[in-house]
């Protein structure tokens, strides 16, 4: 894997906060440049119409971006932090105890996100509020019984998703049974493990089992599971995997908090362990730090990481692959789609360490300028003209090659491609978009026939490459 593509992967699973009302310039370079997405905190959003344009500006950056926050009504919002929430807290609805009136609740707030331009909603807390003295809990927990938690955390996940909203159950493995707010210090649940997968443990299944496409973790150390914290436990994250059978984006708590070591080192750790989406927090509250550093240093360390052999490249390609599953409604499906009806003639599957080449293409008016979708995940180097192409092979000897037409051929990608082939008999040709009827005829190739990011993810997959 070259350096830039390793930055673009590591970059694709971090999750930062910023300051600001509109998009800085760092973060929309690092947002091009791979970076997940965002968190929005109550400093980011001034009213409707602001925060609107703001996620309007942030989607825009790159497809599949990806906005979340907090907002689980009652005391915790984020769009609605000046004025209160409108929707009732958890307490609240418990309290009612009816699912159906959960349900709506959740379809309205999902409904309100989603019209703010809101992606991922981190809620709703599946937390068993069996602490009374819980500082951080408490209110935001639907109840101290863990059937009627877990059955309005089923309804609330419902509802948030009916909106078009992913939802986010917390804090697993449990956070309602400590007496230390993990924003602070680290805290512990001391219970039995019979008595822990009976309270604390049961809700997440309920969220599991009614479709939650995130799970955030807790940093709470569950001592008769392990003595690492949840977020950097394999152990305890394994449990949700295997025992609760969760296949989706498994998101950490902010890196930021007391809790937590250094957010570097925590980051590291967490995606080791399973966490598949790193969210650094909030630079403003309670301590400010530098927006732009922290996101950076995060970046650094994963990549640092992976090249020491710390992270294998692989739980990096499979966490970046499922936050990209995420990032756009209806991905999966759209990916399915596009797969079937790829044209894929020989076998096309790449070799570790391929070198990819882009060619130029044609400019659609319709589509206007766009940038390769298919490009980065390759690492692919674009190639100007045909007489750049004999030094870039020079450098390919010995591996698989890969040349990549994004959109339209015309003269000039023609020529690239014949020049390639003529030394390269065995290059794999990549059509992202309509195959070229009037070009060089490869024994390996695939034809996606229309473009988009569906069509460059199924001949990512195609290719055998991650995304």
């Amino acid at each position: 894997m070259t350096d830039p593509a390793l930055r673009r992967l590591a970059a694709s699973v971090v999750l930062p906060g910023f300051v600001g009302t509109t998009v800085p310039e760092w973060l929309r370079r690092e947002l091009d440049a791979g970076l997940a997405g965002v968190c929005l905190f109550g400093q980011n959003v001034v009213d409707d119409v602001q925060v609107r344009a703001l996620t309007g500006a942030l989607h825009d950056v790159r497809d599949g971006v990806l906005v979340t926050a907090d907002e689980e009504g009652g005391s915790v919002t984020r769009l609605e932090s000046d004025a209160g929430s409108r929707w009732p807290g958890a307490a609240a609805l418990g309290a009612l105890d009816d699912v159906v009136a959960t349900e709506q609740v959740a379809r309205g707030l999902g409904a309100q996100a989603r019209a703010a331009g809101i992606d991922v909603v981190l809620g709703p807390v599946a937390d068993v509020n069996s602490e009374p003295d819980n500082p951080v809990i408490g209110e935001r927990s639907f109840g101290a019984d863990p059937a009627l938690v877990g059955r309005h955390v089923a309804s609330s996940v419902r509802g948030l998703q009916s909106a078009g909203v992913a939802a986010c159950a917390k804090h697993f493995p449990g956070h309602g049974a400590t007496r230390v707010d993990s924003h602070l210090s680290l805290p512990r649940v001391d219970a039995d493990e019979a008595t822990y997968r009976a309270r604390d443990l049961a809700p997440f299944a309920d969220a599991v089992a009614a479709g939650t496409r995130c799970v955030m973790t807790a940093h709470v150390v569950v001592s008769a599971l392990d003595d690492r914290p949840a977020t950097t436990s394999p152990r305890v994250l394994g449990l949700l995997r295997d025992d609760l059978g969760f296949d989706g984006v498994i998101v950490s708590d902010a890196l930021d908090m007391g809790a937590m070591p250094r957010r570097e080192d925590a980051a590291v750790a967490a995606l080791a362990a399973g966490v598949d989406l790193l969210c650094i927090g909030n630079p403003v509250f309670p301590d400010g730090y530098d927006d732009e550093a922290a996101a950076r240093s995060v970046v650094d360390a994963l990549v640092a990481a992976v090249r020491s052999g710390d992270v294998a490249g692989e739980r990096l390609e499979q966490a970046a692959a499922r936050v990209a599953s995420l990032a756009v409604p209806g991905a999966a499906l759209g990916a399915d789609v596009a797969h079937r009806a790829l044209t894929v003639t020989g076998d096309v599957a790449l070799a570790p360490g391929a070198v990819a080449l882009l060619a130029p293409t044609e400019v659609g008016i319709a589509a206007g300028r766009r940038p390769s979708r298919l490009a980065p995940l390759l690492g692919a180097v674009e190639v100007p003209d045909a007489n750049a192409v004999p030094a870039l092979l020079d450098r390919a000897a010995g591996r698989d090659v890969a040349v990549v037409v994004e959109g339209r051929s015309g003269p000039a990608t023609r020529k690239v491609v014949e020049a390639v082939l003529a030394a390269r008999s065995d290059a794999v040709v990549v059509h992202v978009g309509p195959a070229d009827h009037d070009g060089p005829t490869a024994a390996r190739s695939v034809v996606t026939h229309a473009g988009g990011l569906a069509a460059a993810w199924a001949a990512a997959d195609a290719l055998g490459v991650a995304r």
